[in-house]
């Protein structure tokens, strides 16, 4: 006599389950509405996801712009390096750059 563990007793009623569910009307119509519904929700939470990031970096983009007026300011009046001014507008640059991509990516999706 075969000893059968509880696990693999569990598992073929499950899988005898999932048969009889499956040629349910009822349980496929419910499983396909979830689906589409989570699907839905999905797709909105990604575009919010990447509106708040790209209003996120533009906002960086504005600091890194605050920052570049002044390290110019004080490169005229000869108390800061060119690589400060450099740094401010390559950080101007790329987190611009980050907020108008996550816009574009949201345009192109829908």
């Amino acid at each position: 006599m075969s000893k059968v563990s509880t696990w693999q007793k569990i598992g073929v009623v499950a899988r005898v389950a999932g048969k009889q569910a499956g040629r349910n009307r009822t349980f496929n119509a419910a499983r396909r509405a979830i689906g589409t519904t989570l699907g839905a929700f999905g797709r909105v939470a990604r575009q919010l996801w990447l509106e708040v990031m790209g209003t996120v970096f533009l906002a960086m983009a504005g600091f890194g712009a605050f920052g570049f007026f002044r390290e110019y300011a004080k490169f005229h009046a000869r108390q800061a390096s060119a690589g400060h001014v450099v740094a401010a507008v390559a950080f101007t640059l790329t987190f611009g750059w980050f907020g108008v991509s996550s816009f574009w990516r949201v345009r192109r999706k829908q």
